[in-house]
């Protein structure tokens, strides 16, 4: 069973950063494609940042040029770097991993809580 562990969330006023991190227990050069996703009341999960095993990367509109998605093969961990954020960016952020290039998310973490001030 593969585990994926999210930290890093919290309360942050607007303008301000949050760097969350994700440590799977398999090595994550298993995987094709790692990614963050988040979820706000009343709305759908939507996909924010995503990096394939080549480092290809790929960004929703509302958040290229704040949020950077990194991974450190050697801890097996994926980092999504959050600047200046918006109150809009209050969601529960999950990571996720799936084993191919098509086909959805094979496994998901539990979710962290990132609240925006305005």
């Amino acid at each position: 069973q593969v585990q994926l562990v999210e930290s890093g969330g919290g309360f942050v006023q607007a303008g301000g950063a949050l760097r969350l991190s994700c440590v799977v227990s398999r090595n994550i050069d298993n995987f094709h494609t790692m990614a963050w996703y988040r979820q706000a009341p009343g709305n759908q999960r939507e996909q924010v940042a995503a990096m394939t095993i080549i480092g290809l990367t790929d960004y929703a509109d509302s958040v290229k040029g704040r949020f950077t998605i990194s991974r450190d093969s050697a801890k097996n961990t994926v980092n999504l770097q959050m600047n200046s954020l918006k109150s809009e960016d209050t969601a529960v952020y999950y990571c996720a991993a799936k084993l191919s290039r098509l086909g959805s998310f094979d496994y998901w973490g539990q979710g962290t809580q990132v609240t925006v001030s305005s």
